[in-house]
């Protein structure tokens, strides 16, 4: 690639180029971190400099950057084909990472259709469940259930039964409506209660949902153990297995959203594992191919598959797809990702990472002044900032409090992102036990240092 210099880079991502999630006012406004290479647990920028890739690059990379073993994989299949298409065509990569999905997934689930990020993942699941009731004879059931303040990615379906205000209120007006349930979030939605009690109101209030609108409801549809863009809103132990009983008793579909959970991020290859729960729908993305390329799968039962079979003139099909839907290259880079899973027991680190998160954040983070929460799931964590502690008051939108902490960070040496007040934390799965600890330091440094200039 030809070198230019980065003061270059930096005009022309100015001029051209609108980030992600991203005020482009306040963007303009400063010099970019342009990001040149990558090694292991580590981004490097154009001037050389190493950075903690503290949130995986958004959430998706497992096992660091240019893993000699996902490189190989991906020169080996571009010296083959990088991609033909899976409309009236197979190819081999999809074959046999569609037979290794379906064996480590929660039983039950038999049946792969390929994407290419996680709001596609999740349309196809919504339109899955609303085609396979009608296919049913159930033609009531066209509504769907979703988690307050829920996030299921930016396609409009998935904005439907994922909306936040702060993200979507502009496209409020063609969204179609969707029944909501409080979580047990108790720092935020259930003052006063134990944690238990949060767990039995909010399954109660399920319960009552589903009594008075269930045989108009197509699906319910959670992330499980952990609410991510919301603010990473942890589930306590037993949600998930109530709302998988519950949809049963009341014939609901029960989808499930692992693509931020999915691959690890919680100490098991799905967060549904951690509840034995069985869901009918599941949908993966980001950690699917170690954070190497864009690819998404969408698992369901063979009786929702079962449900399209029809002769061709009845028009039955799943009429759904992507140009890149199954892409070899993907496909390969996800195989040697799993392959990595179980000969370097990648699991087993992170529930040795996760322990060693939790007891540094409580010593370290825990007493700090103005953090009111921490939150975590393996190594998905979330620290909730707040201006007062005692009455949780939360820093105004305009202080930045999280933007603040970030750059700090930054300045340290690792790389973080936020959810409004909340600090994200979701290193890859191979960081080792020194960068944790180095994580850690830097995230109280960073911490105390935003919250005393404001």
């Amino acid at each position: 690639m030809t070198h230019f210099d980065a003061a270059t880079l930096a005009d022309w991502d100015h001029a051209h180029i609108w980030h992600p999630f991203t005020q482009m006012r306040d963007w303009l406004a400063e010099d970019p971190l342009i990001i040149a290479a990558g090694e292991g647990a580590y981004l490097i920028d154009t001037a050389g400099t190493r950075f903690l890739d503290g949130v995986s690059s958004l959430w998706c990379n497992v096992h660091g950057h240019r893993h000699p073993d996902l490189d190989s994989a991906l020169r080996e299949q571009a010296d083959r084909i990088a991609h033909s298409t899976l409309l009236g065509l197979a190819n081999v990569p999809s074959i046999l990472l569609a037979k290794q999905l379906v064996e480590l997934a929660p039983p039950g689930l038999t049946r792969v259709f390929y994407s290419d990020a996680g709001a596609t993942a999740v349309e196809i699941a919504l339109k899955l469940a609303l085609q396979y009731w009608q296919l049913r004879g159930a033609t009531r059931r066209t509504q769907f259930v979703s988690l307050t303040e829920a996030y299921h990615g930016d396609t409009l379906g998935a904005v439907s039964v994922g909306y936040s205000d702060t993200f979507h209120r502009f496209f409020k007006s063609v969204l179609f409506p969707c029944h909501r349930l409080h979580p047990p979030h108790v720092y935020r939605w259930q003052h006063g209660l134990s944690e238990a009690e949060a767990l039995a109101r909010a399954v109660a209030d399920a319960d009552a949902l589903l009594r008075d609108k269930g045989e108009e409801i197509a699906a319910v549809l959670i992330e499980p153990l952990m609410q991510g863009a919301a603010g990473m809103w942890a589930q306590p132990p037993g949600y998930v297995r109530a709302l998988r009983e519950l949809t049963r008793r009341h014939g609901v579909l029960l989808i499930c959203d692992e693509v931020a959970t999915g691959f690890g991020r919680t100490g098991r290859m799905f967060a549904v594992e951690h509840e034995q729960v069985e869901p009918d729908l599941m949908c993966v993305g980001k950690g699917i191919t170690g954070g190497y390329l864009p690819l998404a799968a969408t698992f369901m039962t063979e009786e929702i598959f079962e449900a399209f079979l029809a002769p061709y003139e009845a028009f039955n099909a799943f009429f759904h797809g992507h140009t890149y839907t199954g892409n070899a290259l993907a496909c390969a880079v996800a195989l040697a990702s799993l392959r990595v899973f179980a000969r370097d027991r990648v699991l087993a680190n992170v529930g040795q990472r996760a322990e060693q998160l939790r007891d540094r954040l409580a010593t370290d983070c825990g007493g700090l002044r103005h953090v009111g929460d921490i939150r975590q799931w393996g190594l998905m964590v979330g620290i909730e900032l707040v201006r007062k502690r005692e009455t949780r008051e939360p820093y105004p939108a305009a202080v930045r409090i999280g933007v603040r902490a970030i750059k700090e960070a930054r300045a340290r040496g690792v790389i973080l992102r936020p959810l409004s007040n909340t600090v994200v934390l979701m290193p890859p799965l191979c960081i080792t036990e020194a960068q944790v600890d180095f994580l850690c330091d830097v995230a109280r440094e960073a911490i105390k240092a935003a919250t005393e200039m404001v």
